[in-house]
């Protein structure tokens, strides 16, 4: 087998250590040396100045968790660095050490048997650490809610049944006069702003319960951690939009795509960043989302096309958007999922419709265009005569008799 890299390093990245393997190659002969590292700064400094020593030109490691990130840091200034996904490199069962796996790793790569993992720039990664840490505030504050919900209805409150938002304006005024002592429902619905649709009387009967001094408790418990959770998703709502500044024009070119709002398309951005180069063509960005069905084919039958793990926060995103694009009329994209929903049902149609609108934003970002919508009609203008046969079959199954005549 051809050796791609004479001067190469594999690296076993653990929480506290790290086993380094150098493999130099001059012509048939091959030399391998490990050794181990610590994870501390000044240990991450001594393995680069080890690996220069050496005169190593690319270095690979595993995606280890975390860990692999600070050693990521400190070599991405003076060597290529590979980032291979575990799964991928496997030693054989039995054989597993972490000298055995780094001088795996080592080989591997210096055949180029070793498929790079996508590692956007320091900006996106920042980034893309913001706004997955929004992401789990925004659901820390969701479960805070229903725990208050929770509480409201083990007092017999049924206070998330006349109120669509238990936390909203009037929803808020309500809970804090309870958590003060507050208990007659006619007092409290006076509290109610006027917009609620729920009558009156509905929401005085829905506030005739029993509230002890633990239920109290645990309001004011939930509400101020709601409160605090509100400020800092606000914090880093800035932060975002400070980072997001430099990328601001192809957020918002993103925005375009129907279903996609800012905060989808600062997601997007923040998980693939705006260089499409990382990516040979769009299926390639469409399969690495996980976004399409995997090859799991044996003795020439198909066993499986279930969609890979892939991207998740990415595939979260996308397919909240795909729900919003499929409720807007004349849409191309709500065509595509009464197209595919009819014949593969409704979770496939709107995998696809996420994968649609992934592949137009790589096309957004790899050559700074705009969305083009193509219209609900236009699977209807592929192939007329298909179309129109169909729809002669059907009526002819229903019993009606069809005489087609061609328009001028």
């Amino acid at each position: 087998m051809d050796v791609i890299h004479d001067r190469c390093a594999g690296l076993d990245v653990h929480k506290d250590v790290i086993v380094a393997c150098v493999r130099t190659a001059d012509g048939k002969k091959v030399h391998q040396e490990v050794r181990s590292f610590g994870a501390t700064t000044s240990e991450l400094l001594a393995l680069s100045d080890w690996l220069v020593e050496h005169g190593v030109t690319i270095v690979a490691m595993e995606a280890t968790g975390i860990y692999w990130r600070p050693v990521w840091h400190v070599l991405d200034d003076v060597f290529e660095l590979v980032l291979a996904n575990a799964a991928h490199i496997k030693n054989v069962p039995g054989r597993k050490t972490d000298v055995n796996d780094a001088t795996w790793i080592s080989d591997l790569l210096a055949h180029g048997l070793i498929r790079a993992s996508f590692v956007p720039e320091t900006s996106i990664q920042e980034l893309r650490a913001l706004t997955r840490t929004r992401k789990q505030l925004v659901r820390e504050r969701s479960s805070h809610v229903q725990r208050i919900q929770k509480t409201l209805e083990d007092g017999n409150i049924k206070l998330a049944s006349v109120l669509s938002d238990v936390v909203g304006q009037s929803g808020r005024a309500m809970l804090k006069a309870m958590i003060d002592g507050e208990s007659d429902p006619k007092v409290l619905v006076k509290l109610t702003h006027s917009r609620v649709a729920a009558p009156r009387v509905e929401i005085v009967e829905a506030l005739r319960g029993r509230l002890s001094k633990t239920h109290r408790f645990l309001l004011k418990l939930h509400l101020d951690q709601i409160d605090a959770l509100d400020a800092a998703i606000a914090s880093l709502e800035t932060e975002v939009g400070a980072l997001l500044e430099p990328f601001h024009a192809k957020a918002r070119a993103l925005t375009k795509i129907p279903g996609v709002a800012m905060y989808s398309a600062q997601v997007i951005v923040s998980e693939i960043g705006v260089d499409m180069s990382r990516f040979p063509t769009s299926a390639h960005l469409v399969s690495w989302a996980g976004l399409c069905p995997k090859n799991d084919e044996s003795a020439g039958k198909r066993r499986s096309t279930r969609i890979r793990k892939g991207a998740p926060w990415l595939k979260t995103a996308l397919v909240t958007a795909a729900w919003g694009a499929v409720r807007k009329k004349d849409c191309y994209l709500r065509s595509q999922f009464n197209r595919i929903k009819s014949r593969r049902g409704s979770k496939k149609a709107i995998i696809a419709v996420a994968a649609s609108i992934l592949t137009a934003a790589f096309y957004i970002l790899r050559d700074g265009v705009d969305y083009r919508e193509l219209g609900g009609n236009y699977f209807d203008g592929l192939d007329r005569s298909k179309m129109i046969a169909r729809l002669v079959r059907r009526l002819r199954d229903l019993g009606a008799q069809v005489d087609v005549r061609a328009t001028a």
